[in-house]
């Protein structure tokens, strides 16, 4: 019995299982490639944002920051726009993009969790609609069923509760590790905006000075 008549004996509810499965490798493939980009991105570009602003050159410090296409080179981006202003609105704005970034860090990981949490219900609901056809041909033969054909009626009904859990568990490992990651971009983004922060103060009291 090959793959596709196992598919096949599992009923209907193999199909958004399996579509489960597909998205669930889209996103996390999608996931890894997009942080694989980043990994090499914005790794200089608080040293040359700090540099621009010890010589108060904050024209070139946006370029800089833009030019780096990284969630922290965007917020400091932002953050030097508002430079200007209270701290009050300066925290705010970064807050603000942080928050931004890292929601776009996480875009589609909820869908992850998503697919996680269902795929085994979904998988569950199979067996018992598998479990009560089985038991319907049961009733319809008047009890006279060999214990090979009941055996049978069982395992096909299992088949939905074990892809489900298949798909389940691959896809939570994968979201778990996905969340790190984005933790991680997180920390760093929040370390960048701290050290901007610092570096304005201490130009700021030079230029008192």
């Amino acid at each position: 019995m090959d793959m596709m008549e196992i598919l096949i004996k599992g009923g209907v509810v193999m199909v958004p299982i399996l579509f489960c499965s597909v998205l669930s490798l889209a996103i996390f493939l999608e996931r890894l490639i997009r942080f694989s980009l980043l990994r090499n991105r914005g790794r200089s570009v608080l040293d040359r944002v700090a540099e621009c602003l010890k010589s108060g050159d904050d024209e070139q410090a946006q370029t800089i920051a833009r030019a780096s296409d990284s969630p922290l080179g965007r917020v400091l981006a932002q953050a030097v726009e508002v430079k200007g202003q209270d701290r009050e609105t300066l925290e705010t704005v970064i807050i603000h993009a942080t928050d931004n970034e890292v929601r776009n860090l996480g875009r589609y990981l909820q869908t992850l969790a998503t697919i996680g949490n269902i795929t085994p219900l979904l998988g569950l609901l199979g067996t018992v609609i598998g479990m009560i056809k089985a038991f319907m041909v049961i009733q319809e033969m008047g009890g006279k069923v060999n214990a090979a054909l009941l055996a049978g009626g069982i395992w096909e009904a299992m088949l939905t509760t074990a892809l489900g859990l298949a798909v389940a568990l691959p896809t939570m490992v994968a979201h778990s590790y996905l969340v790190s990651r984005v933790d991680q971009y997180e920390t760093r983004i929040q370390d960048g905006a701290v050290m901007f922060l610092k570096t304005l103060a201490v130009s700021n009291a030079n230029k008192m000075n």
